[in-house]
């Protein structure tokens, strides 16, 4: 086993592998930018050296600064984690010449799966099944369209050197192509440097079922299947393993077609097949497709060792160590089921759009496992993932780890920054989803109702009205009273520009009365009985913890009344950068029509018109760094 090994990663799964590193007594280096300094997993590694400014171009892809980190502090192994460099055979190559070990498969085994078109020629080679589709060395946009049209729409665009959804577009007819071909380009140029696609036929009735493989460079074994087809924009949501409805001998095909490929490139280390399955019909051994196979660790393996028992992360040190396999495939077992849970930082009503902040309040269940990489005090910036944390839990069974997601969710708290957790609640709740009724097009079909926010009740602004009142308890006895009577206090408070009086008044020392409940509410020490609403005041804001998180802003009575800008500007809906402007002033536009691209968080967003109109200026030019909510474009007013 090493003594030391080098993190050339950040966030929550650098975290993950310093903890299994310590846990084997090996010591940890870790590496960070200018903006990562302060961040946790800097300080859950042993030693930690600087590499750079915040992009990533300038520090965490600097493969050279990262392997001289290395040397400089008597590493003797790199481990990659996930994105940056642990797909980068050239980085592989570069770490072995300087007499380091490098924690995962060969250059060779990454480049033989490294681009999707090559890889399907592969597996089909070695008796893989590889859905219909084209993977061309022409790139010609004319070529691209006529073989869609062959393979017939809808069908689906995919960067060769992609993953994770980037550079990826569905499209359901042949008008729509040329954009989606263009928009799929930029992407994948932008975030691979390769602006190859390939094109496969889109499956309607779609699961994603994938299978972890882990092999010792001669042998190879399976630690069976995850279900990630809860998606949205082909970003996985919720995983879960063992995949539902999978029958014995769908399981055992898979299986066996995930080691064949795994063997057929001698594979070392941990990896994953991913397969698509036609879900239409349920479950059969001949419905399912090789997509393309990661080689490296996923975001979503805690759920595979929560049912095996297996630490991969000890695995993969283990083999990159010169140790064998620790487990045969006849010494695998599924014990129970488990579910993982993305936590983003990101707006789901105003589409998904990332969101940015500092984390005044960080509270994560304590009955979960939780795989996070920030804390209280952390700031979410547009330089990296919007990724907070990971919430696993497992059951005996799939009801019973259901049950268990969902009382987790329930339990998350964080101010400061807007997440997803009210979206994960309500995925979580699905009446389909608890069926098992699952495909990639759950989350788009039922997307209103998944988006949609339970009213507000009158606890709710009763408790956000206590809380930006600075009212603490224990009161003071005499806490609210007048020399001639009880006081009343009223707080304005306002949520999505919606404002409201609120009375209150103080009548013990943990209770208070407020105008319209039909008792005090009174607190325990944790939460305001008998709702069970917690609450945090940052600045002018206060959240509200509860059957979900809402979000409530001090009224400025000063500022009642102002005016809003109208529609005929778009202003910036997050911190990003311009990417592409499609219009200069006088353009006639129509509504819908693309505006500008603005990249933020390494995700394209298409900017467009609100309406029909005339453009009067453009206030931001390509290469631009804009700030949330800066106008970018304004239109004409309109006539009458």
């Amino acid at each position: 086993m090493f003594d030391k090994i080098l993190i050339a990663n950040r966030g929550e799964i650098a975290v993950r592998i310093a903890c299994t590193a310590r846990a084997l007594g090996v010591h940890t280096v870790a590496v960070y930018s200018d903006a990562d300094a302060s961040a946790l997993h800097v300080r859950s590694a042993d030693e930690a050296v600087r590499i750079g400014p915040a992009p990533v171009a300038e520090s965490y892809l600097r493969g050279d600064l990262i392997i001289q980190a290395a040397l400089d502090t008597g590493a003797q192994a790199i481990h990659p984690g996930y994105g940056f460099l642990s797909e980068n055979p050239a980085f592989v190559d570069a770490v072995e010449a300087a007499g380091l070990v490098f924690i995962g498969p060969s250059a060779a085994a990454i480049r033989a799966m490294g681009l999707k078109d090559a890889a399907k020629e592969l597996m089909a080679a070695a008796g893989v099944p590889v859905v219909a589709g084209y993977q061309g060395a022409n790139q010609e946009a004319a070529h691209l369209k006529a073989e869609a049209a062959k393979i017939g729409y809808p069908v689906l665009i995919k960067a060769v050197a992609g993953g994770g959804g980037k550079g990826m577009r569905l499209v359901e007819q042949a008008e729509a192509f040329e954009e989606a071909l263009a928009s799929a380009q930029a992407e994948a140029k932008t975030a691979f440097g390769n602006a190859d696609v390939l094109i496969e036929k889109y499956i309607t009735s779609p699961r994603h079922i994938e299978v972890q493989v882990f092999g010792d460079g001669v042998d190879a074994v399976h630690l069976f299947e995850r279900d990630c087809s809860l998606q949205r924009r082909h970003q996985k949501v919720i995983e879960e393993a063992p995949a539902p409805d999978m029958t014995a001998e769908m399981r055992k095909a898979m299986g066996y077609a995930a080691v064949k490929a795994a063997k057929a490139i001698g594979y070392a280390g941990a990896g994953t097949v991913e397969f698509i399955v036609d879900g239409a019909e349920g479950l059969h051994p001949d419905r399912f497709w090789f997509m393309e196979m990661n080689t490296r660790l996923q975001v979503e393996h805690p759920v595979t060792e929560a049912i095996t028992g297996v630490d991969l992360v000890a695995w993969q040190l283990t083999v990159a160590a010169g140790g064998k396999l620790p487990l045969r495939q006849d010494e695998l077992r599924i014990n129970g089921h488990s579910f993982e849970a993305r936590l983003y930082a990101e707006d789901v009503p105003a589409g998904f759009l990332p969101a940015t902040g500092v984390i005044s309040h960080f509270k994560m269940p304590s009955a979960a496992r939780v795989d996070n990489g920030v804390e209280a005090g952390a700031e979410i910036s547009t330089w990296y993932d919007p990724m907070i944390a990971k919430v696993i839990v497992h059951g005996a069974d799939r009801a019973e780890a259901l049950r268990k997601l969902r009382v987790a969710l329930g339990e998350i708290e964080i101010s400061g920054v807007t997440t997803n957790s009210n979206f994960l609640r309500k995925l979580a709740a699905h009446t389909g989803f608890a069926r098992g009724e699952v495909d990639t097009g759950l989350i788009a079909r039922d997307l209103a109702l998944l988006v949609d926010e339970t009213a507000v009740a009158p606890v709710d602004l009763a408790v956000a009205a206590i809380t930006l009142a600075g009212l603490r308890p224990p009161f003071a006895t005499f806490a609210g009273f007048t020399l001639w009577d009880e006081m009343w206090r009223c707080v304005s408070i306002s949520r999505g520009g919606e404002p409201s009086d609120v009375r209150l008044r103080v009548v013990s020392e943990t209770a208070v009365e407020v105008d319209g409940l039909d008792r005090p509410l009174v607190w325990d020490g944790a939460h305001w009985g008998p709702h069970r609403r917690c609450a945090v005041r940052t600045d002018d804001q206060v959240w509200v913890f509860g059957p979900q998180t809402l979000v409530f802003d001090r009224v400025d009575l000063l500022a009642r009344g102002g005016a809003t800008f109208g529609g005929d500007a778009v202003l910036a809906p997050m911190p990003g950068l311009i990417h592409g402007v499609s219009v200069s002033v006088g353009d006639q536009v129509i509504e819908g029509q693309r505006l500008m691209v603005l990249e933020a968080m390494k995700m394209e967003h298409i900017l467009r018109a609100p309406r029909d109109g005339v453009v009067a200026s453009v206030d931001a030019a390509l290469g631009d760094q804009v700030t949330a909510g800066q106008m970018l474009v304004v239109l004409e007013a309109e006539s009458g």
